[in-house]
């Protein structure tokens, strides 16, 4: 199943770095400086007495303390996924999640301003907070919602472009499979093409949000479950788990390397490292040199 030339996923790796955190610093900047621009023509239309610097540190603050707060939504979009057959239990947590976000935002842009305005010798009122807190929470609400669903688009766009797991359906003519059997193989999608991986060729999974990705090659193949359901899917006479969110295959292992803490590193031959916790050590030790 490997592809003659570089995939279009292949050569999206080494920008990706650069993509995703410049998507938003230059979202950020943009909006930033065309908020700051058209409040200012705002404010001399309306004939108020502001400073030229004020809509300035209103907008920039806003939108710099967005950005710091960006990494949390990315953490908590992983842990929280929101999809079609998710979204019933995961929308009053991000709901919750958005007030928290909000308080955050609200919080940071206050401070930042009040400093600005320190170093010009004014001072900054922020209001009646349970008001302004209001009014700044349905704008907040709506950048929240947009991050998700940026975030959730772009994740689903990744996963159609690496290619996508899922169990290969029996025959119609074949029997139902037994409780708890065992695949032999996956079914890989990957921008409409189909692809048969052997599990034992499996060299790792991790647990991803409400999917585990199935690595091996130098790919992952997300596919939708938990590690439990995966764990009870591969051999347990080559495959193990070495943490709450790892498992590997004994044949891609090619070093354990204990450490002060009582967990370990396991170094596989395609030199990746991963993290074995100590209440699976013990029982990772013995499998590997059986």
């Amino acid at each position: 199943m490997t592809d003659a030339q570089p995939s279009l996923w292949d050569r999206y790796q080494p920008i990706r770095p650069w993509v995703e955190p410049g998507y938003w610093i230059i979202g950020t900047v943009i909006t930033a400086a065309a908020n700051s621009a058209t409040v200012l023509m705002d404010i001399r239309r309306a004939g108020l007495h502001f400073q030229s610097w004020e809509p300035v540190a209103w907008e920039w603050s806003s939108n710099l303390v967005f950005l710091a707060l960006v990494p949390l939504v990315v953490w908590f979009t992983r842990r929280v996924p929101l999809h079609l057959d998710t979204w019933r239990r995961a929308l009053p947590l991000h709901v919750l999640a958005s007030i928290a976000w909000s308080v955050l935002h609200v919080a940071g842009m206050v401070a930042v301003r009040k400093l600005i305005y320190a170093t010009q010798g004014a001072h900054y009122e922020f209001g009646d907070w349970p008001r302004e807190f209001f009014y700044e929470y349905l704008k907040d609400m709506r950048s929240y919602a947009g991050g998700v669903a940026t975030l959730e688009v772009y994740r689903w766009f990744l996963r159609r472009l690496q290619g996508e797991a899922s169990l290969l359906a029996p025959a119609d003519d074949a029997p139902a499979p037994a409780s708890g059997e065992r695949p032999e193989r996956f079914l890989v999608r990957k921008l409409g093409k189909e692809f048969l991986v052997a599990a034992n060729e499996i060299e790792s999974a991790q647990a991803a949000g409400n999917y585990v990705n199935l690595h091996l090659r130098g790919r992952d193949y997300p596919l939708r479950g938990t590690m439990s359901a995966v764990e009870q899917m591969l051999d347990p006479s080559r495959f193990v788990r070495v943490h709450r969110s790892w498992i590997v295959n004994l044949d891609a292992i090619a070093e354990i390397e204990p450490l002060d803490t009582g967990d370990a590193r396991v170094r596989l031959r395609d030199g990746r490292v991963l993290p074995c916790s100590r209440t699976y050590r013990d029982v990772l030790r013995p499998r590997a040199v059986a």
